[in-house]
């Protein structure tokens, strides 16, 4: 179902903000790189107008708090549905980027900073190269989509491709103008997909159905109390509790302290349990 966006100016006698759009989009890519919360607050952007090895150009690329990296394409207009092929054929460019080569990316990007020094800083935990870029997602902003377009990405969706759609419209008040937004799916399912399809590289072996979590930040919560009460946390952003969601009761977790060991617990009824 298409989704319609609308403003209204509240007061006595209601009326709608006029709908406008944006002169070219380049505007809209400029707006996100000052200030990425237009698309989400829980990536960091690395790179833009980057060039895969398929010859193709990533408009913007981010990475997530899980080191994965968001792959994003920007159309002012209505989206056709060629656009999926054009971004599945860039995603197949990005999974092939290598640790050094994404630090080189962001460090182009920053002007010199490092990678592993501006994650921890924003997400407040170490960068793991073995982690980094094991998954992405590919996110498509938008002003609309065609039908045909919305039913290829929720099909994908739904055969777990981690696959999204930001809408935005442009409404005019006075002299200025005003951004909306809006998901096609939940960025939590989508954040579920990437979690379920990690990629397998090099000579790790195939995942054994066991979980692992980092305990976190052990001065802002406390690993005694976790023992005592039977719990792991998922504080420090949604993107952390969203992930807990993927867990079933009888999950076998296992939780590293910061400066301690590596305990393991069951899940029951989906909160994880330790020992």
């Amino acid at each position: 179902m298409p989704i319609h966006h609308a403003i209204w100016r509240v007061g006595e006698q209601p009326a709608s903000l006029v709908s406008s759009r944006l002169t070219i989009e380049q505007q809209l890519e400029d707006m996100i790189v000052r200030d990425p919360r237009i698309l989400s607050s829980e990536w960091m952007l690395i790179g833009r107008q980057e060039v895969t090895s398929h010859g193709g150009r990533v408009d913007l690329l981010a990475i997530a708090p899980d080191a994965s990296l968001v792959l994003i394409e920007l159309k002012r207009d209505r989206t056709p549905r060629e656009i999926i092929a054009q971004a599945l054929d860039y995603a197949s460019g990005v999974e092939q980027l290598t640790p050094d080569r994404v630090a080189q990316i962001f460090q182009r990007f920053s002007g010199g900073k490092s990678l592993n020094a501006a994650f921890q800083e924003l997400f407040g935990v170490e960068l793991d190269d073995e982690t980094l870029n094991q998954s992405h997602q590919i996110i498509i902003v938008a002003a609309e989509l065609d039908p045909h377009t919305e039913r290829i990405i929720g099909y994908l969706n739904a055969r777990d491709i981690a696959i999204n759609v930001v809408f935005f419209q442009v409404f005019e008040h006075g002299a200025d103008k005003l951004l909306s937004r809006a998901w096609l799916i939940d960025p939590g399912e989508t954040q579920a997909n990437v979690a379920s399809t990690t990629t397998v590289k090099g000579d790790k072996e195939p995942w054994n159905g066991k979980f692992y979590v980092s305990f976190g930040d052990t001065t802002s919560r406390s690993w005694e109390d976790a023992q005592r009460f039977g719990y792991v946390s998922g504080g420090g952003g949604s993107w952390y509790s969203q992930t807990l969601k993927l867990l079933s009761p009888g999950d076998r977790v296992w939780v590293k302290i910061p400066k301690k060991r590596l305990c393991r617990g069951r899940s029951r009824t989906g909160v994880s349990t330790v020992s």
